[in-house]
Order: structure tokens, then C-alpha cells, then sequence
């Protein structure tokens, strides 16, 4: 198989030394696109785990998640957050009033609306970033191997075309922080299902890549991937294969602050 030619190099979700609640974003993306895009990391002393459905008892999930809402403000009023099915639906969001939002079976947000973070929660499924290149509209979706193959990401691309009237080679695609392809062995099935190939026995899977053909297929012209492994970097990210499902989450957001 060739290897997936991307049109610009890899971009790494870069630490931010000095936030409360320990995070990683893609500078870039701010730099050029007026966007915050980034992850939660695993943090140091008690794990930072905000998944919805995480092991840790609730209360301190909510503190948890007060504190991330507490770290994005005053750029972000809103959060938009959903209880993840492994679907392809994504939600389009405007008009939303402050506060935390969350809604069910949905594995995917979009808006225009300034101020009002998306965030899906993940911890070896690819968070896939989606924006128009002038900042104006963004989406978010939770791609595990399910979704991938349901066609989540072609359905994010649809969306901003349709909400946003922004032209597939005008949005930008960034496969973030997730389970590598060194790492990810699956079933002949999922080969099948994602990749539309046949296989015999376990086999290694590069999720993003795929997800950045699969982009690229869709119209997608400007498509990065992270070098960052949830498995591989269990120091910094939570992995359930990697930790033989611990249940710990991480948050993947995505926003235009208000300025």
C-alpha cells in the first residue's frame, strides 16, 4: 500500500506549560485560523480522565469537567458535549445559551457560533477537527473504527457544506491525538468495513490514515495527521487497549473564541 500523501506536514498538539487543567492544542491552527483545537491529557498525580461514561465516581468528573470549562473561559461560554454511540450523526448547533450542553446518540457537533466549544471524549478513537479555512465554521467528530466506516467524517465535511455553504477543498482536516497504526490490530471484519478489503486474520490498522484518504476522497485538499499515539504515550493520554480498558478519557475540543 502507498503511503498517504498529505498535504502538509504532521502537526503536533503542543503542551500548554501554564493551564490549570493539563491540555495540549494545536498552536497553528490559532495562528491561522482564529480556532482553539486541542485535547485534555492524563495530567500528573490523579489521572484527568472527563469521559461521561468514565469509571471515576461522578462528582469527580463534574469537578473535573467544571475545571476544563473554568480554563476555557472568557473565550468559550457554551460547551456542546455528547453521549457517544459509535454513530456517523452529527449535530449542527447555533443560538446555544451558556452552559454545558449535552446530547444523546450524537458523535459529532458543528457551529458558527462563536463561543461555544465542541467536545467529543475519546481515548483510542481519532478526533477528527474540521474547519473552514477563514475560521467562520468548525466541526468536530468522534471516528472510532464504526463510525469511520458509517462515513462520520464524510458526514462532518457534508454539514459544513450545507450549514456554512463551504466547498470541500475549503475545509481543513486535522486527525488528532489517537491510537497509531503500530498499535491497532484488529479483525478481518474491520479491514473490510473501513477499508473495503479483505484480509485473512489479525491485522494492523492505521485508523487516521484511512480517515485522511477518506477525507481527501471527499474533496478535503489540506489534511493533517498527529504523531501522537494514546498507546505508545500512556504517560500523557488515556488508551483502553493500551491499558487493557481502564476506562480513563480524554476531551477533544474545538471552538472559535469570542473576542
Amino acid at each position: 500500500m502507498t503511503t498517504f500523501p498529505l498535504r502538509r506536514a504532521e502537526l503536533v498538539e503542543a503542551p500548554i506549560a501554564d493551564s490549570p487543567v493539563p491540555r495540549a492544542e494545536l498552536d497553528e491552527w490559532r495562528e491561522r485560523f482564529g480556532l482553539v483545537a486541542g485535547i485534555t491529557q492524563r495530567g500528573t498525580g490523579v489521572p484527568f480522565s472527563v469521559g461521561l461514561s468514565a469509571a471515576d465516581p461522578a462528582e469527580q468528573v463534574s469537578a473535573r469537567l467544571r475545571a476544563f470549562r473554568a480554563a476555557m473561559r472568557p473565550g468559550f461560554d457554551a460547551l456542546q458535549m455528547a453521549h457517544q454511540v459509535h454513530g456517523n450523526e452529527v449535530v449542527w448547533h447555533e443560538r446555544v445559551a451558556p452552559g454545558w450542553h449535552v446530547r444523546d446518540d450524537v458523535d459529532g457537533h458543528g457551529t458558527a457560533q462563536a463561543g461555544l466549544l465542541l467536545a467529543v471524549t475519546v481515548a483510542d478513537c481519532v478526533p477528527v477537527y474540521l474547519a473552514a479555512r477563514d475560521g467562520r465554521a468548525t466541526a468536530l467528530v468522534h471516528a472510532g473504527w464504526r463510525g469511520t466506516a458509517a462515513g462520520i467524517l464524510e458526514m462532518g465535511i457534508e454539514l459544513l457544506r450545507r450549514r456554512a455553504d463551504v466547498t470541500a477543498p475549503d475545509v481543513v482536516v486535522h486527525c488528532g491525538v489517537a491510537i497509531c497504526g503500530k498499535c491497532y490490530q484488529v479483525g478481518p471484519e474491520v479491514i473490510e468495513a473501513v477499508e473495503g478489503r479483505t484480509v485473512k486474520g489479525p491485522t494492523l490498522l492505521d485508523l487516521r490514515r484511512a480517515l485522511a484518504r477518506r477525507a481527501e476522497a471527499a474533496g478535503a485538499r489540506e489534511i493533517s495527521v498527529s504523531p501522537l499515539c494514546t498507546s505508545c504515550d500512556r504517560d500523557r493520554f488515556f488508551s483502553h487497549r493500551g491499558s487493557g480498558g481502564d476506562g480513563g478519557r480524554q476531551i477533544a475540543y474545538l471552538g472559535k473564541p469570542v473576542t
